[in-house]
């Protein structure tokens, strides 16, 4: 008599003798004058039974329209299903017991927004591994971020959902109310199981190693002190706060490229074969797109040239909650920054297209009399600095005389590389740098990293500082309170760094700017740079649902 199974974990399958290939689903109990073969996911025989049940999501609407010709009743469940376990398994049986046929879809890959690392087991992994279960009929994996495509496929007459979805207030996607309202559009109806849970994240977190010890150490601590849900609540009361970001609106442009190694007859250059081209709204405008969903209003200062074919490209990339006003050069254009890239990501070289003096005396007034006059209007001001020439010296004076609130962050890139720091702002309420930005700004090399920001911060006398520093994370020192915090790195792949640091200024600087204690600004900050390393340049934006949901991921 075979060994008994884990549930879930494999399948019994009926054979006639040694040699024949599976046939039916035994029981987990099979009687001893059969032969039965117990499958693991890739197990022998199991590509015939699992490769059965795989469909398309086409496949399964066509199946779906024939089992209920044929009289069944169907259950559809859905979701992410990464690892699967006892409260899946229970909650899937329970749901098989609805209906005639259980059907299963499962989100792709590349939809699954529970933060950087995840889904940790691919879409056809997560197929396999619900396919191997005797309760699932069949299963396809679906191209969205939602149930809604599957339901008007499959027309199930149960949808079945877990318990934790019960209260549609609590969802912060708001995808239940439109899978609820899409099943009975089809004349089905919700269900909800009520069986024992366990959390996917919370096992992946502790047990596969998703993060390193340092992190998973500083995560338990931090929830001892802050739940998932108590985080969203805190950056959900920032909505109502009015921000302005000044700074230059930079067109970040990728040339994908294809090595093909050194010239032959021109020296040690490298040559590439072009591939694609591809524009990014950057700079401040990244800036403005990342504070957009998360407040009431953002205006958007920066300027660009007056005779420019790009302003087109930008004002379609601007999220609808941001309001721009635009400065046009009268002899300079629009800031364009063109990377060679090749197909691993890796940064080959650039070429700046720009003036790095645009204004004129008669732009400069304009704007600085536009800020004398619009800056009590808002509750915070973000400056993204990146030394380009848009932000002037008597622009610094008139924003920090008059703004309420000031969040800044005095970038160095290699057209401003030792003409440029956060020294040249006499106030700042909040500094974001990164430890290069720190050191040659205080000319410190050697002393503690700590020291020398506190000693900035300091001197511009700002509250609170904060280093980022790459891999090892970002620390948040506290001036007026004499805290400081380490947040080590939360994201465990990077595809760009590009923009990471605009997605720490602008989550932490309105986190703080709202009255939030600095080691929740540090880690909300943090939450929304892992976010954004998962995405080429500025191709989107962090977006308070995939924000929200990495959020709870990290602190389950």
């Amino acid at each position: 008599m075979p060994r008994r199974p884990l549930p879930g974990f494999g399948i019994w399958q009926r054979v006639e003798n040694e040699r024949s290939l599976p046939g039916t689903i035994g029981p987990i109990d099979p009687p001893n004058h059969f032969y039965y073969l117990f499958v693991n996911f890739r197990g022998v025989g199991s590509d015939v039974v699992m490769d059965a049940k795989i469909l398309s999501l086409e496949q399964m609407a066509a199946k779906a329209a024939a089992l209920k010709a044929g009289g069944q009743r169907l259950v559809l469940c859905h979701g992410t299903f990464d690892l699967m376990h006892l409260g899946h398994i229970r909650h899937l049986q329970r749901a098989r017991a609805e209906g005639d046929c259980l059907l299963v879809t499962l989100t792709a890959d590349r939809f699954v927004s529970k933060g950087p690392g995840r889904p940790v087991f691919t879409e056809m992994l997560r197929a396999e591994s619900l396919a191997s279960l005797a309760c699932v009929g069949y299963v396809a994996v679906v191209p969205e971020a939602t149930a809604i495509s599957a339901i008007l496929a499959i027309r199930p007459d149960v949808y079945v959902k877990g318990q934790d979805y019960q209260n549609g207030e609590q969802d912060i996607t708001g995808n239940i109310v439109l899978e609820r309202n899409a099943v009975e559009g089809v004349g089905g109806r919700i269900f909800f199981t009520d069986e024992i849970t366990f959390s996917s994240t919370n096992l992946l977190n502790d047990h596969f190693d998703v993060f390193s010890p340092l992190t998973r150490e500083y995560l338990r601590d931090f929830k001892k002190r802050y739940t998932g849900d108590r985080l969203v609540e805190l950056v959900q009361g920032l909505s109502g706060l009015k921000v302005l970001v000044v700074g230059d609106a930079i067109v970040d442009e990728y040339c994908y490229t294809k090595p093909l190694g050194l010239t032959g007859k021109s020296g040690n250059i490298l040559a590439t074969r072009f591939n694609t081209t591809e524009q990014f709204a950057g700079g401040s405008l990244a800036i403005a797109n990342h504070l957009a969903e998360f407040c009431r209003g953002v205006t958007l200062a920066a300027g660009l040239g007056m005779d420019d074919r790009h302003e087109p490209f930008i004002r379609s990339k601007l999220s609808r909650g941001v309001s721009p006003v635009f400065f046009y050069f009268e002899n300079a254009p629009t800031l364009v920054k063109r990377r060679f890239v090749d197909e691993e990501m890796n940064k080959l070289f650039e070429v700046y297209y720009y003036d790095p003096q645009p204004l004129s005396p008669g732009l400069e007034e304009i704007i600085c009399n536009w800020l004398r006059k619009n800056l009590p209007l808002y509750d915070a001001v973000v400056v993204p600095d990146y030394g380009n020439g848009f932000i002037s010296k008597t622009m610094v004076e008139v924003l920090v005389e008059g703004a309420k609130y000031l969040a800044v962050n005095a970038q160095i890139n290699s057209g401003n590389r030792g003409y440029h720091a956060i020294t040249q702002y006499p106030r700042a309420d909040f500094v974001s740098l990164n430890e290069p930005e720190v050191r040659l700004a205080g000319h410190n090399r050697h002393d503690p990293i700590e020291v020398v920001a506190t000693g900035l911060g300091r001197r511009i006398g700002a509250d609170h500082f904060a280093i980022t520093q790459g891999v090892q994370g970002a620390t948040m020192l506290d001036l007026s309170g004499g805290r400081s915090w380490l947040v080590p790195a939360l994201s465990t792949k990077v595809v760009d760094r590009i923009g990471a640091g605009d997605a720490f200024l602008s989550l932490a600087g309105l986190s703080l700017a709202g009255g939030l204690d600095g080691e929740v600004a540090a880690f909300v900050g943090s939450a929304a740079a892992a976010l954004d390393v998962q995405i080429v340049c500025n191709r989107g934006h962090v977006t308070p649902v995939g924000l929200y949901k990495y959020l709870t991921t990290l602190l389950k």
